[in-house]
């Protein structure tokens, strides 16, 4: 597939530095480049590496502007994303044949909008809804009243539980669990025993979200547990039930949260941070690597790095660590 600089350029929303008629017909790494391909640099230490390679261009920053060029160049303020937008027009179209297969069993209330794929023996139970251009991985199996929006892609084994609505263009990978039981239980005092609290309420997951492999999402014990447009969920990240997750949320893999914690827009969370109930993490803060929330605990600083258990400014933190090693010394 090959595509003129200038279309690329379109594409992206970037500026043509050199010949606009250049054709491209793939990305690549550095080192990894071959002629025709389309490599990316962010800063400019990196910009001789990237001209001396074999790509046919290059995506730069603003740095690349008035630099001397032996091949062309796309002048992007973000090149990272400028690249990630580039790559969407070279993904090779996965070639599968629309419509519902032989071996899935689909019940006969489900309704399903145009260009629908449904692969082998996935189950789709009574009262679900598909949206146009979705498809359905092989060895699903969605639960009652589930509806999945448009142009959604979920991949084979995920099992939705009734009741679990999707939005639009939502990914889900290999091997997820979407609107199970939250670990709700209440203990009598008399006999230690445990009684099971109900867990009748719902999921939703709004537009543009991706879901890694593995990750299992809970349904809200009485109310709604809720993922916001844009979030991006990494692989093995545990929800529990009544968890409110804002927009352009990004958790890392093995992250686990609690019930009812509140986690607002645009917060960054690393891989295996731990955090407990009824806490919140407002607005842009950014949680470290196995950083660890107490119970009903509210973090607050947008762009503040925390870290450590129990988590706080990574400054204040680092001090911590500096005053421990002197005083291990002394």
């Amino acid at each position: 597939m090959r595509h003129s600089l200038e279309a690329v350029a379109g594409h992206v929303n970037a500026r043509v530095v050199g010949d606009r008629a250049v054709q491209v017909m793939g990305i690549a790494s550095l080192a990894s480049a071959k002629p025709g391909d389309l490599v990316f640099v962010e800063d400019e230490v990196h910009l001789p590496k990237a001209l001396q390679s074999h790509a046919a261009a290059v995506i730069a920053g603003n740095f690349a502007e008035g630099a001397p060029a032996s091949k062309p160049l796309l002048i992007s303020d973000q090149p990272r994303l400028a690249f990630a937008r580039a790559a969407t027009l070279f993904a090779s179209p996965q070639v599968v044949s629309v419509g519902v297969h032989a071996t899935a069993i689909v019940h006969p209330s489900v309704r399903m909008g145009r260009d629908i794929i449904v692969e082998e023996r996935a189950v789709i139970r009574e009262g679900v809804n598909i949206g146009d251009g979705s498809r359905i991985g092989a060895g699903c199996v969605m639960g009652e009243n589930v509806s999945i929006g448009c142009n959604c892609q979920i991949y084979p084994q995920v099992t939705i539980y009734k009741n679990t609505r999707l939005g639009n263009r939502v990914i889900v990978h290999a091997g997820a669990v979407l609107g199970s039981d939250g670990f709700g239980y209440v203990r009598d005092r008399n006999t230690g025993h445990y009684s099971k609290f109900p867990q009748i309420g719902t999921l939703e997951i709004e537009d543009d979200v991706e879901i890694g492999a593995n990750a299992t999402i809970d349904r809200g014990a009485l109310d709604t547990t809720r993922i916001r447009r844009g979030t991006k969920i990494d692989n093995l990240v545990h929800v529990a039930h009544n968890v409110q997750i804002g927009e352009d949320v990004v958790i890392a893999a093995q992250t686990g949260l609690s019930g009812s914690a509140v986690v607002e827009d645009g917060v960054v969370i690393g891989g295996q941070v731990g955090i407990a109930d009824h806490v919140r993490i407002e607005s842009g803060t950014i949680l470290g690597a196995q950083s660890g929330i107490p119970s009903k605990k509210v973090i607050r600083g947008k762009g503040v790095v925390f870290w450590g258990t129990p988590a706080r400014p990574i400054r204040e933190y680092l001090k911590e660590l500096a005053l421990l090693a002197k005083m291990a010394k002394g």
